[in-house]
């Protein structure tokens, strides 16, 4: 009786474990699911990991099995000793040599996927992608097949998303500003590590048009838990518009939006010292050129040209949709995506909620430094937003504002 409800307490929680397991396995449509590639880079990995699994998942039966059965049958009876293997060179022999090819049989597919992974030299397009405290900035250059091919005549500088064109190679170009950060889109290719003073390249590749979601993977200060990315796959034609509405000229608010003009000013006064809005005037004319070199430590800030074609605001933390319009965008298929995606951000589905508390306090919404009374430390720089200490009325005009940058 005793024995029997000691094996019940063994067996209970080693059942509920894998049935959490089982259950955290069969999961769809997981945002992160790497058992979901979406494009050729992740296909291989998925084709490596998949029978590597298998075999881990044969070997560990059989070990668990084998551990079961000695415990069961030579549980201590007060009987003699049991027969020893030492000295038994067939027994030995065999132990080691199946290691050895299943490591082999391991150690070859892997070592070849990783040098297909790292090829580089069919990439058809550039992105520059920097990682910073805690955001990603993406730097279209207007060079090569970027201008040539995908029409790219002046450079594109955005954050939070990542898009590119389907079936196209694209090659990231990824460092760092501040500390080590890591890039991952799990459906789209593995991981890859962004140092200061070091450019790592990473070919990325989507089959479909729609959003995959990534996250820094090193651990990179306060934030790094909302330290987030999107990669936005369009087909060519809905990229070419995508592109064309970057490089669209800028239009300050109309007259009859008095709300807009208004946040446009106050945009000058508090936020345009660090985030630039492409062809923005100031009050004498004259363009508007940011210098977050002057008031943030990793000496950039996200770029908020056409913010509201974007999906996300503060390092892809906070959806700039309400949830509604966000599944709308999400859950579209294939064929309707594009559309969806580049209708951007209107004001009815604006997530007024989550962008007035950023607005409002930007470090106890997203905490980036740990004591903002100790400035002198980084002369008198900011890790990231300060609280600007807006009045409602004065989000209330940027928002007005930002609402127009489309």
């Amino acid at each position: 009786m005793k024995s029997s409800r000691r094996w019940s307490n063994i067996i209970k929680p080693v059942l509920a474990v894998s049935s959490l397991i089982a259950v955290a396995g069969c999961a769809k449509d997981a945002p992160q699911d790497t058992w979901q590639p979406a494009g050729p880079n992740a296909k291989m990995i998925d084709d490596l990991q998949r029978p590597i699994f298998y075999i881990a998942g044969i070997v560990g039966v059989i070990v668990f099995a084998a551990v079961a059965w000695a415990i069961f049958r030579f549980r201590d009876r007060g009987q003699a000793m049991p027969e020893q293997t030492h000295g038994k060179p067939a027994l030995e022999i065999t132990l080691t040599v199946i290691p050895v090819l299943i490591l082999i049989g391991v150690g070859v597919p892997t070592v070849g996927t990783i040098f297909d992974l790292a090829k580089t030299d069919d990439t058809e397009m550039t992105i520059n992608v920097t990682g910073q405290q805690w955001w990603w900035e993406y730097d279209y250059p207007a060079v090569g097949d970027n201008a040539e091919v995908y029409g790219i005549s002046d450079p594109i500088v955005t954050s939070g998303q990542l898009v590119i064109p389907e079936d196209t190679k694209v090659l990231l170009r990824v460092t760092s500003r501040d500390v080590i950060h890591s890039y991952w889109i799990p459906k789209l290719n593995g991981k890859k590590d962004s140092v200061p003073g070091r450019v790592h390249l990473l070919r990325m590749e989507g089959s479909e048009p729609g959003i995959y979601a990534g996250q820094c993977t090193e651990f990179c200060g306060l934030s790094h838990a909302y330290m987030r990315m999107e990669a936005v796959v369009l087909s060519k034609a809905d990229y070419a518009t995508w592109v064309a509405n970057q490089l669209e000229a800028y239009n300050s608010p109309s007259a009859d939006n008095v709300l807009a003009v208004e946040g446009e000013k106050l945009f000058l006064q508090q936020c345009a010292r660090c985030h630039q809005v492409n062809g923005l005037l100031n009050a004498d004319g004259t363009p508007n050129v940011a210098a977050p070199d002057q008031y943030v430590v990793s000496g950039a800030a996200p770029n908020l040209t056409n913010l509201m074609t974007r999906n996300t605001f503060a390092g892809a933390s906070w959806d700039l949709l309400t949830p509604e319009c966000r599944d709308d965008v999400w859950n579209a298929t294939p064929a309707e995506f594009g559309e969806k995606y580049l209708a951007g951000v209107s004001e009815d589905c604006l997530n007024q909620k989550d962008l007035r508390e950023w607005l409002r306090n930007a470090p106890e919404k997203k905490p980036m430094y740990a004591d903002p009374t100790k400035l002198t430390e980084t002369g008198g720089k900011y890790r990231g937003m300060p609280a600007l200490g807006l009045t409602e009325d004065q989000i209330s005009a940027l928002v007005a504002y930002l609402l127009e940058l489309k």
